[in-house]
């Protein structure tokens, strides 16, 4: 990839009932995360918009915003996302909008993927390694360590800011 554009939801419509971090928290955590990056940006459509963030929307929105078609967008998501793909907010018109790249996790069965999402996704040849925001904030409040988990600077602003005790 030239670049990742990360774009944080203002509220992810599988977590409207949970007890989540800001929006401003997400994001100062996300700037110093990437700061270091030169291939990696920003954009806050979602925040902007407001309301549940859907991710069809956001790619709609983002095409229409820097005016590239289907063959220029790519959505990357973990196989850990993919597993629950069928369940998301018309899933079938994400795959016509965007190219779905998945980045592989470990322990990923392939085989639990319902056959119309498989054929019309690809997957990425990154290194594996389990980064989900869930475990991080998990260790986190078992006192475990979370290098190479976050930059160092996120971890100095959990701690600054007493996230997730």
């Amino acid at each position: 990839f030239d670049k990742i554009v990360f774009i944080p939801a203002y509220k992810a419509p599988h977590k409207i009932n949970n007890n989540t971090t800001t929006i401003d928290h997400r994001l100062s955590m996300l700037k110093l995360a990437i700061q270091d990056n030169p291939n990696f940006e920003i954009s806050d459509l979602e925040i902007k918009r407001g309301g549940v963030s859907y991710s069809l929307d956001s790619i709609r929105a983002y095409k229409r915003q820097t005016g590239l078609d289907k063959d220029n967008v790519y959505f990357l998501i973990g196989s850990d996302s993919l597993k629950d793909f069928d369940t998301w907010h018309k899933p079938e018109e994400i795959l016509q909008e965007c190219h779905v790249i998945v980045a592989l996790r470990p322990g990923f069965d392939p085989t639990s993927i319902k056959q119309n999402i498989l054929a019309n996704v690809q997957f990425a040849n990154i290194p594996r390694f389990e980064v989900a925001s869930s475990i991080i904030r998990q260790r986190w409040r078992e006192g475990k360590t979370i290098r190479y988990m976050v930059t160092q600077q996120v971890w100095e602003y959990i701690n600054e800011h007493s996230l997730y005790f």
